[in-house]
């Protein structure tokens, strides 16, 4: 029979053992940080109805969404988080509490041209709360306090929350009489660290067709940079034009007062005019986050405050606020930039008990009690050369070895080699489960970034 080459499809990452244990602990933080707040795990399925899926599809989405049919069915892979959550909330909404707090980590599919650091199937990890007819900005404030409390505890110091408002960019726009070009002057905005403030200008005038002098205002409101404290001093002379400027301005005002008592460092947090997030979707706060050293990755987590999710579901509104990180980029980038940390534990397990006689019994009993103890423990049996055993034992990065020969067996106690360090003692099972489980108790709470 002719074998078939073994081949993964371009955009679908599959990892070897010691990335995708890094790539578990990284979920495993994420889902203890955004527990801390409240959330609750969310999981909906991959595969949903194409007609429930796409209510809100059309144009780009409908060309890179993964569909078929299976029988009569018409369906589709999921191609992000949000939608799931939308039909979730309307048709679970007389079973629900709100403010819903739930977090996701999940695969989401789409079927656009895969390229460097772009997957067809890749995880997402959000967070969103959703009210029921109104959703407190405090919410929004409380939002950069769990991307800080999450990328701090992923091993990151180094980044930056940047934080808009959409009502101010709106206001503006329109006490300026540019309401009908505000997208295309947001996407030209948008290339200013790319360009500069001259090249943007001269877009502006040539291609959206602005009267210098507008492009002069839009500049001049863009330029408004400093501490959080100067950004508000700088809004602040355009107050009393516009009542949705105002409005977004005193939301502002609200989120940056609240972020000191939220924990969240002013280092870690700007209020930047540059951010916009989606033009059609997202009406309050915005949020982008980078990290400071490699801005060349760009934003890796992003969101902000939405009027109504589930409008295409229901006549009910259910304003929200979320965040979203595209983890199989993240991911990607990090191990690309070689950001990923070795100093955690990617065995499969902490300690390897290898036998050493014939009887088996000491040895099975022995691991017994050390997974008792907590330790994940593996017992290789198999009948192989000690060289090989140990060989095995180096592969998959184990920290400790045990063994178990006639001596230990008559004695009690148990071999036990550090495998970092080389030196090898004798201690009883007891001790050997408290040595071992302090050094992986260290081990666990490294940082699986570096930076």
């Amino acid at each position: 029979m002719a074998k078939v080459a073994p081949r993964t499809l371009s955009g679908f990452m599959e990892l070897l053992p010691r990335d995708q244990m890094k790539m578990e602990r990284m979920m495993s933080i994420l889902r203890e940080s955004y527990s801390l707040y409240g959330f609750t795990p969310l999981d909906t399925p991959i595969i949903e109805s194409s007609e429930v899926l796409l209510a809100k599809g059309g144009g780009e989405t409908e060309k890179q969404i993964y569909r078929f049919t299976k029988g009569d069915s018409d369906l589709s892979l999921r191609f992000d988080l949000t939608v799931p959550l939308a039909k979730y909330v309307a048709g679970h909404y007389s079973d629900l509490s709100f403010p819903f707090r739930r977090f996701q980590i999940g695969k989401v599919y789409r079927g656009e041209r895969a390229q460097r650091g772009r997957f067809r199937e890749f995880y997402q990890a959000d967070i969103d709360v959703i009210g029921d007819g109104k959703l407190d900005i405090v919410n929004e404030a409380e939002i950069p306090s769990i991307i800080y409390n999450t990328f701090t505890k992923l091993g990151l110091s180094r980044f930056k929350i940047r934080v808009n408002n959409r009502k101010l960019l709106n206001g503006f726009y329109s006490m300026n009489g540019m309401s009908e070009k505000a997208g295309e002057i947001m996407r030209t905005v948008d290339k200013l660290d790319k360009i500069g403030a001259e090249k943007v200008k001269l877009l502006l005038i040539d291609e959206v067709k602005m009267l210098p002098c507008k492009a002069e205002n839009v500049l001049d409101f863009m330029a408004i940079t400093g501490s959080n404290a100067e950004v508000i001093e700088g809004l602040e002379r355009y107050r009393g034009m516009d009542a949705t400027f105002d409005q977004g301005l005193d939301e502002l005002i609200t989120v940056a007062k609240y972020l000191e008592a939220f924990g969240v460092p002013e280092e870690n947090f700007a209020i930047d005019l540059t951010i916009a997030r989606g033009l059609d979707y997202y009406t309050g706060t915005v949020y982008e986050t980078i990290m400071t050293d490699h801005p060349e990755i760009g934003s890796v987590c992003s969101g902000g405050r939405y009027d109504n999710l589930a409008e295409y579901y229901t006549d009910k509104q259910l304003p929200g606020v979320g965040i979203s990180i595209g983890l199989t980029r993240l991911f990607y980038v990090l191990n690309e930039q070689n950001l990923l940390s070795d100093d955690i534990i990617t065995a499969p397990c902490d300690v390897l008990v290898i036998p050493m006689t014939d009887d088996l019994s000491y040895a099975v009993s022995s691991a017994t009690a050390l997974r008792a103890a907590g330790l994940r423990t593996q017992l290789y049996c198999e009948k192989k050369k000690f060289k090989a055993k140990m060989n095995y034992a180096d592969k998959i990065g184990v920290p400790f070895v045990v063994f178990v020969g006639e001596d230990e067996i008559s004695e009690g106690v148990l071999s036990v080699k550090n495998m970092v360090s080389g030196e090898q003692t004798k201690l009883t099972p007891a001790e050997a489960a408290s040595q071992i489980g302090a050094y992986v108790c260290q081990r666990s709470s490294a940082a699986v970034i570096k930076e």
